[in-house]
């Protein structure tokens, strides 16, 4: 009882002071500058914090970039011009690269002066923005105002007119700060004809705002709101702006082919779609251009290591093609297997992967070869079991602002002077981005891809590797017991905060 009403404690302590779910808003006579206070600056495409995201390697995914383009610039060509469809679903099984393909359409936008926003959902983003609905449409609106003075001014006086509009839900702020200003600006505007795109990538990955106690255990503690209601949420503000005759843009949504956009793109009945949908694992066979990237990847390896024109064997790339199944992120890790100084040397390195079976042509489950590849890396581990706990928990300390790979460290180490994080992730470099020993006091270890985390979360798929939750459980709590008993605790003041935080989240 002692225990639990101490940790009742920490969690009130930690809300009332450390909560990041406040945001911190400087009131200036400005209403764009108290706009920008309520931006998730992470989330848009050119952002300091999508510096390594992914975007498509020349000459791939031309035929789906081009198809898009076409259609934000040319709209619809199925005879529906009475009705034209202003949101386009870009959807396929994750690391099929959506998001690269989003992120490389969004620069080319911009170039052309065709990019109304965007705004990119990152579930293991150390950003709150990017991970929930609450900055959506304060972000678009901020990236609006600046699109067009016109509309700048328009976006500017909502704002003036409306100060509390920043409390507001999601379609009181899309009916203020974006759809009032943009019918104010068309009606009004003498100059060029307003068009473009609005861009939303991973809106799967958008998690659920809770506004109630969900812990209490006097009362009946309120239920807690689900991932795909505020997905869903997203999606009707995005579908009804889309529906205003004033509404100039045109909208991409990125996101897998899980049930709530199935249904929302897909009403039943005989309701007309509204929507047009492209499936990048069916409308588009990426082989071709994952065969280009490889080559070119190959290529550069060769000549980095002096190896001889013969390697990689023959047979080779269209080895690794067949295990792809039309997955870049299959390619892209097994490319930066050879790119983050692995220890096997790369010959053998290429030799293990090419022994992993099945292939796309004695499996139907295109996920077998991902997670061979991902069970290799993991394994090559000195302590396997021990590497998947902290994988585990660097996840979720990434929720804590304060949370630097050195903070986590100290959580984690059983001798805080050992160098124990380098000796087991050292071979995980292909799939945790792990700072340099000189930034790891202000920098955060990151992921390449969701799909690693999904893939430990599976039992069916990780095999011995999976990690039951109540045993991450007492792995964390272990850590803290240990943190707080050690004569290091004065120096690890942050470390102490991550872990009440991380048991709020967990």
């Amino acid at each position: 009882m002692a225990t639990t009403s101490n940790f009742h404690k920490a969690r009130k302590f930690w809300i009332e002071n450390y909560n990041d779910n406040s945001v911190n808003v400087n009131h200036s006579a400005d209403p764009l500058s108290e706009l920008k206070a309520r931006i998730a600056a992470g989330a848009i495409h050119d952002s300091a914090e999508r510096c390594d995201a992914p975007k498509c390697h020349p000459e791939t995914r031309v035929a789906v970039q081009a198809n898009l383009y076409r259609w934000i610039v040319e709209g619809d060509h199925d005879g529906e011009v009475e009705q034209p469809k202003k949101i386009k679903w870009v959807t396929g099984p994750a690391g099929t690269g959506k998001s690269a393909v989003m992120g490389s359409l969004a620069d080319r936008c911009a170039e052309d002066g065709l990019l109304g926003a965007t705004f990119f959902f990152a579930s293991w983003s150390a950003s709150i923005g990017r991970r929930r609905k609450t900055a959506f449409v304060t972000t678009i609106a901020h990236q609006l105002a600046w699109h067009r003075e016109d509309l700048k001014n328009a976006i500017s006086a909502a704002m003036e007119k409306n100060p509390d509009v920043l409390e507001k839900n999601l379609h009181v702020q899309m009916e203020t700060l974006v759809l009032a200003p943009l019918r104010e600006v068309v009606r009004q505007s003498k100059g060029p004809e307003l068009r473009g795109a609005i861009i939303v990538d991973g809106l799967d990955e958008c998690e659920a705002e809770q506004y109630h106690d969900t812990t209490s255990t006097g009362m009946r503690a309120t239920p807690r709101r689900t991932n795909a209601q505020d997905q869903l949420e997203v999606l009707q503000v995005l579908r009804v702006a889309s529906s205003d005759p004033y509404f100039p843009f045109r909208i991409l949504i990125a996101s897998r082919p899980e049930r709530v956009f199935r249904e929302f793109f897909n009403p039943k009945g005989n309701l007309t779609p509204f929507a047009q949908r492209l499936d990048l694992n069916v409308e588009h066979n990426a082989d071709a251009d994952i065969t280009l990237f490889l080559e070119a990847q190959f290529d550069l390896i060769r000549y980095r290591y002096s190896f001889p024109p013969s390697w990689p064997p023959p047979g080779t790339i269209q080895t690794l093609v067949e295990g792809a199944s039309g997955q870049f992120i299959y390619a892209a890790t097994v490319i930066r297997l050879f790119d983050t100084g692995h220890r096997e040397p790369p010959k053998a390195l290429l030799e293990a992967i090419l022994r992993m079976e099945p292939t796309r042509k004695t499996s139907s489950n295109p996920l077998k070869q991902l997670d061979a590849l991902y069970t290799h890396i993991l394994e090559s581990s000195p302590d396997p079991p021990l590497s998947v706990r902290w994988v585990h928990t660097i996840h979720l300390t990434d929720y804590s602002l304060s949370s630097s790979a050195f903070n986590t460290n100290m959580l984690l180490q059983t001798d805080p002077e050992s160098n124990e994080a380098e000796h087991l992730l050292g071979t995980l470099h292909s799939l945790i981005q792990i700072p340099p020993h000189s930034d790891q006091t202000r920098t955060q270890y990151g992921f390449y891809h969701k799909s690693l985390l999904d893939f430990l979360k599976d039992p069916g798929r990780c095999g011995k590797l999976y990690v039951e939750e109540s045993e991450r459980r007492v792995f964390i709590w272990d850590a803290f017991v240990r943190v707080c008993a050690s004569e290091f605790a004065s120096a690890s003041s942050f470390v102490l905060l991550n872990s009440i935080n991380l048991m709020l989240w967990y």
